[in-house]
């Protein structure tokens, strides 16, 4: 592993520590007055997703992870597994719902997805900001009801349920927000 300066840290950058595997999300260089200057820094653990504050002294090393990204084709489900083939090898990867996270209600055969793997660990999923969507399931929108911005909750081809305006029918296709969840726009 690389260490690395914490003069040279930045956004997005992973960092190996002695908790776990870190990305940096947020960096301050800090000169007071008196004494050393620091670096305030808040990380977000890769595994869980919490975020903490840490303070390192200017210039101390901190060893960088190499986080491997590949471009992936979502294919099919294997029972609770979701394989998954690498664009470059065409080899072939199964995938547990828990590397996934939320990002398993989004995918449907054919989509490609970037997965961040450190070593053989799958540690990430990156997806589009959007994705399209077929509704199948949800109640009929009643002619005369259109009482300004209702919803409705509408299931997804996926299992995803997400609030769509009563206009939205089953069958439609649908356009959804992959960080929040949220109905865009029909497609």
């Amino acid at each position: 592993m690389a260490a690395v300066s914490t003069n040279d840290l930045k956004n997005g950058m992973a960092l190996s520590l002695p908790d776990g595997l870190f990305t940096v999300v947020e960096f301050q260089h800090v000169k007071p007055g008196k004494g050393g200057a620091f670096v305030r820094t808040k990380v977000k653990n890769v595994r869980t997703g919490a975020v903490i504050e840490r303070t390192y002294r200017a210039d101390e090393r901190l060893e960088q992870a190499h986080i491997d990204k590949r471009e992936m084709q979502f294919l099919y489900r294997d029972g609770d597994d979701y394989v998954f083939m690498d664009n470059a090898t065409y080899d072939q990867m199964h995938v547990g719902p828990t590397s996934l996270g939320g990002s398993a209600d989004y995918l449907k055969e054919g989509d490609a997805a970037v997965i961040q793997m450190h070593g053989t660990e799958i540690v990430g999923i990156d997806l589009p900001a959007s994705v399209e969507l077929t509704v199948a399931e949800t109640e009929p929108g009643l002619q005369g009801d259109r009482v300004s911005g209702a919803r409705k909750p509408a299931t997804l081809e996926t299992g995803l349920v997400v609030q769509v305006p009563l206009f939205v029918n089953q069958g439609d296709r649908i356009k959804v927000d992959t960080r929040s969840g949220e109905y865009l726009t029909r497609a």
